[in-house]
């Protein structure tokens, strides 16, 4: 059995610096790469995400992109859109100048609108699917003790706890306060879904965020992700439907999330919305090259 080398690009997500936002490994030309392979390669790298790009296996897209975490392969997932779009712009593979770029995810096609400054690509916008909204989940009790906070922290904000999906299924969990919500220390054994908490306050910073938020996914194998582009299409579609927001603030929210982790995360959210139907849903941000780097593998 021979050796093969595979490069990669290591890209900070959702941040204009280094050291912040959520790392991303992308590996631009990944053909020859079994399933098992690429699931070792993410556990090794150990980011939320690891991404590997081929060739289009379909006319209406550009590439194929599959997406890892350390523990399984996901469907969709929006920091390793944004990010792999930002690598592969800067190795050339997205021209200069292109306005849009089509992922071919394991959802299927996901179309990203870029922004560029001079040759420079300096913004990412992907649509993802229209919002799916599923069970609420009526004891708040349950919720407060697989997180670790306490049921006021919740309950107090008469917003329902409600899972909702883009391609990938969020439970968003309302909190009172940021504190609250930097509180939480989730108990892995009770957490048996994707936690996305979250709270509309905005006294305890100076930012100007409209959300604060944390996320939890134990069964994905990431305790907590520092960005998760995959729940911020649900978190603005949750805020528009529950008129949290009116529908023209729904259009531009930004939302912070991995402040706790050391890893500010800054997540653009756009939803399109017209007598309470949602007709868009779009994340964007920007990214930072970090490193590049080689790996050798027996496959």
């Amino acid at each position: 059995m021979g050796i093969s080398r595979y490069r990669y690009l290591h890209y900070d997500v959702f941040t204009e610096r280094r050291f912040g936002g959520n790392q991303l490994a992308v590996f631009p030309e990944a053909a020859g790469l079994s399933d098992r392979t690429m699931q070792q390669i993410a556990q090794e790298i150990g980011f939320a995400e690891t991404t590997f790009v081929t060739k289009a296996e379909r006319p209406d897209t550009d590439a194929r992109m599959r997406i890892f975490t350390p523990g399984t392969e996901m469907p969709m997932a929006g920091h390793p859109v944004v990010g792999s779009t930002f690598a592969l712009a800067r190795d050339g593979r997205i021209p200069r100048a292109k306005a849009d770029w089509v992922f071919g995810l394991n959802i299927g096609p996901t179309n990203v609108a870029l922004e560029w400054q001079d040759d420079r690509l300096r913004f990412a916008w992907m649509t993802q699917r229209l919002p799916e909204f599923g069970p609420t989940f009526d004891d708040i009790g349950v919720v407060a003790r697989a997180l670790g906070v306490r049921e006021e922290d919740i309950g107090g904000t008469q917003l329902p706890v409600e899972q909702v999906s883009c391609g990938v299924p969020f439970v968003m969990v309302p909190m009172t306060t940021r504190a609250a919500v930097d509180s939480a220390l989730p108990d892995v054994r009770l957490l048996t879904f994707e936690a996305y908490a979250f709270t509309m306050d905005r006294s305890g910073g100076s930012d100007s965020a409209h959300t604060y938020s944390r996320m939890f996914a134990p069964e994905l194998g990431v305790i907590e992700d520092p960005a998760t582009g995959s729940a911020s299409g649900p978190l603005g579609s949750y805020l528009v439907r529950h008129s949290v927001v009116t529908p023209e603030q729904g259009r531009s929210l930004l939302n912070l999330q991995g402040v706790k982790l050391g890893r500010p995360s800054w997540i653009h959210i756009s939803i399109d919305s017209d007598n309470g139907t949602i007709s868009r849903v779009r994340v964007g941000g920007t990214s930072v090259f970090v490193a590049e780097g080689t790996m050798e593998v027996e496959d």
